[in-house]
């Protein structure tokens, strides 16, 4: 019986699916099912009932494997844990996930900086969505998600990082530009880049019900999950675009696109630092926390 068995395993009856288990673990669906098979073969007994090829079903002999398999996977993390203490918790693994536009804009230079002074944990960074990083963190497959507060809707424990205001973006001498406050009757005469719908985010349908209370018709010329895509956007003049930035850098490419903060239309939101639980981290999980509050060197914008 190999570790990789049991890890496959235990995250196809979690997942509920080989397709996800495989996604989770790094490996091919196909992968995955021979280890499970010759898992069978080695225990000479059938772990998943087949006859149901719409849900992963466990057989008896497969309840009673996934107690094991879940044990064993419990304790080796309070292993690896416990040895890292006895090293002065200087090693051990970490992983990470994050937009693609939070790692580019603010994570990089912490990325360096952490593997310079602890080069024995295994560091792992994903670029994911913000859904996807809430899913690896409630399924415990990450350590740290770094996501917007306003996703979590209260769900597991998180740190606030960053103030995150949502703004809109327009050319340089678009003629919103010279109102102060902008209304959003205003706003919606132009065509508009916008967040894609998207049931696992409640930006879009929320902007959609503001809109809607005005009865005039507006015109979404694309949609964009990606901040960087949406000032793109604007740039080459396709739109204008709702985005959520960090107030401390408006200042930054203002040469060709204007930030209208819209504080008087939104509430202000929050970059977190999301986890599991609040249980005591080892030294070099809270040193990576550490060193995000850290001034960040290069700090752009948020995910939208």
């Amino acid at each position: 019986m190999e570790w990789q068995q049991i890890i496959g395993f235990y995250n196809v009856v979690r997942f509920g699916s080989f397709t996800k288990a495989a996604e989770a673990t790094f490996r091919t669906q196909s992968a995955l099912s021979r280890q499970i098979k010759s898992l069978e073969d080695e225990l000479d007994c059938q772990l998943l009932d087949r006859n149901d090829k719409r849900k992963i079903c466990l057989t008896s002999a497969g309840e009673r494997f996934l107690q094991f398999s879940t044990a064993i996977i419990e304790g080796y993390d309070a292993l690896t844990e416990d040895l890292g203490a006895l090293k002065n918790m200087r090693e051990g693994r970490l992983k990470i996930a994050a937009p693609f536009t939070t790692i580019i804009n603010f994570f990089l230079p912490v990325i360096k900086v952490y593997r310079e002074q602890f080069p024995e944990v295994g560091m792992t960074v994903l670029d994911r969505s913000q859904h996807n990083v809430i899913h690896l963190l409630k399924n415990g497959l990450i350590d740290f998600g770094l996501i917007l507060d306003s996703n979590l809707r209260g769900e597991l424990t998180s740190i606030r990082w960053k103030r995150v205001q949502t703004v809109l973006m327009t050319p340089e001498n678009h003629p919103l530009t010279r109102m102060k406050k902008p209304a959003l009757a205003d706003i919606i005469k132009y065509p508009l880049v916008l967040p894609p719908k998207d049931a696992n985010s409640p930006h879009r349908e929320d902007l959609e019900r503001r809109f809607r209370k005005f009865k005039i018709n507006y015109n979404v010329i694309m949609e964009s999950s990606n901040v960087e895509l949406s000032f793109k956007c604007v740039e080459i003049g396709v739109g204008i675009a709702f985005a959520s930035v960090v107030p401390d850098v408006f200042s930054t490419r203002r040469d060709t696109v204007a930030l209208l903060p819209l504080d008087h239309l939104f509430e202000p939101d929050y970059l977190v630092i999301a986890m599991q639980n609040e249980r005591k981290l080892p030294s070099y999980k809270s040193a990576f926390i550490r060193m995000l509050f850290e001034e960040c060197p290069g700090s752009r914008v948020a995910p939208s």
